[in-house]
């Protein structure tokens, strides 16, 4: 993957080098872990456990594998009441989903997936894979509405310095997905010795970070394969990568709800579960009858 303009300095975030060093006075860390491997997937988060910590962030899958990842891992499957982000990082893949919006994707490219009230999903990808999949908890006004699906194209992804803005906004770098308001999600490189600050806007107390290459320091060090949870306060976010180093940045407005889990489902109440699982169980019979589903 090429990155676009790394050395251009972001509007909302500063780059310094090793002498700039000075004490920390941004967030701390406050929890941290390596999640469950499941083969070639690691589940980060869930949204029966540290999800509830992080919603609207509420699940995080890190796939890293040399063998292939598809029908067997995957299979056909629903959703209700979430949106999926796709991150490919390395590999090659496609996508298939039950509203017949289906596709390939080259590493580096996206696909965003906001399930509303219900749709079925697959995929498969080609080895070398390396991959993220966030879930994020879809607001009152969007948990039952129609689903709709947004790929971009590695080209297609704004930059803001070091961070590519997959959701949300970035100084003048916005993303062009129809995500809900208050989040923002970000793929973010930093160079050993590199350091950046990154200040989130007003009221986005959730944040956390998930590491896919090198290390850095938050300002405690965070590992290859590590999650790590920030305090909820509106103070900045200091990076400095000890190796050449690849992670997610995640923060956001709290969501306000208490989590309603279907098994493929996240709402705001029973009475929106409720809906999304029949929604979800009329497609699968219309699957069923076409002989997609066996």
């Amino acid at each position: 993957m090429v990155l676009a303009n790394p050395r251009r300095e972001p509007m909302n975030a500063v780059v310094k080098t090793p002498h700039e060093v000075h004490e920390s006075t941004g967030r701390n860390i406050v929890f941290r872990t390596r999640g469950r491997e499941h083969g070639p997937i690691t589940r980060m988060v869930s949204p029966s456990d540290i999800g509830r910590m992080i919603k609207p962030f509420v699940f995080l899958d890190l796939v890293d594998s040399q063998q292939p990842v598809g029908q067997k891992d995957f299979g056909w499957h629903p959703h209700s009441g979430i949106a999926t982000l796709t991150l490919l990082i390395e590999g090659q893949g496609h996508y298939m989903e039950s509203n017949g919006h289906e596709g390939p994707m080259s590493a580096g490219d996206v696909e965003w997936m906001s399930a509303g009230r219900g749709i079925w999903h697959t995929g498969e990808t080609a080895p070398p894979i390396k991959a993220f999949q966030l879930w994020v908890a879809l607001p009152e006004d969007r948990e039952l509405s129609p689903a709709f699906s947004h790929h971009l194209s590695v080209d297609e992804i704004p930059f803001d310095g070091p961070a590519r803005v997959l959701l949300g906004r970035s100084g003048s770098a916005a993303s062009p997905i129809d995500a809900p308001p208050g989040i923002n999600y970000f793929d973010v490189r930093l160079e050993a010795g590199q350091r950046w600050t990154h200040q989130p806007p007003e009221g986005h107390r959730v944040a956390w970070i998930a590491v896919m290459e090198g290390s850095l320091r938050a300002p405690e060090r965070v590992g290859k394969g590590e999650l790590a949870i920030f305090d909820r306060s509106n103070a900045a976010i200091e990076f400095e990568a000890i190796a050449d180093t690849r992670f997610v940045l995640g923060t956001a407005i709290p969501h306000p709800h208490d989590l309603h889990l279907g098994y493929y489902s996240v709402h705001t109440s029973d009475a929106a579960l409720a809906e999304g699982e029949r929604e979800i169980a009329r497609i699968g019979r219309e699957l069923h009858a076409k002989g997609v589903l066996r």
